[in-house]
């Protein structure tokens, strides 16, 4: 787990369904301790909220990931949260033996009954497998910096 240039504010998750099956990891510290959870973690300072969910997921479970739509966002007066419904790319899951000590591809349907699936991962399985649900990146031309910018919004009604 590295720490250097991590802001503590800013976190993403991200689910990944593939064949009906959700991407989990079981923790090995903190709340999550022995339950199974989507992966995620911190932003480092200077690091997209996307870019950090491909590092995160790279890192716990060595599965590449491409984020696709926003579908949660938590806020409070101390940090924000933010989780993406991803696609699989490529890799083959497996822990990283410290932030986690076992990686799965679980039947979403049977990780929506479990007990050790926590409320908010269920609450967030169950956005990502509604493809109507969150908002879809649309692209638009940044004027700050040259080139396409990142927007996730309600997609503009096409005349």
């Amino acid at each position: 787990m590295e720490h250097n240039h991590t802001n503590w504010q800013q976190s993403v998750t991200g689910v990944v369904i593939r064949e009906r099956k959700v991407l989990l990891a079981r923790h090995t510290y903190g709340p999550g301790k022995g339950r199974l959870i989507v992966p995620g973690g911190y932003v480092q300072e200077g690091e997209t909220p996307e870019d950090a969910l491909k590092r995160e997921f790279l890192e716990e479970t060595k599965v590449t990931v491409e984020p696709r739509r926003v579908i949660g966002i938590r806020f409070n007066a101390h940090d924000w949260y933010v989780a993406f419904a991803a696609d699989y790319i490529s890799g083959t899951a497996s822990s990283d033996q410290d932030e986690n000590d076992l990686v799965v591809w679980l039947d979403a349907a049977e990780a929506l009954t479990r007990e050790d699936v926590p409320d908010l991962t269920k609450k967030l399985i169950q956005a990502a497998q509604r493809p109507d649900s969150g908002f879809p990146l649309v692209p638009y031309e940044s004027r700050v910096r040259s080139g396409p910018g990142t927007l996730y919004c309600i997609p503009p009604k096409e005349d």
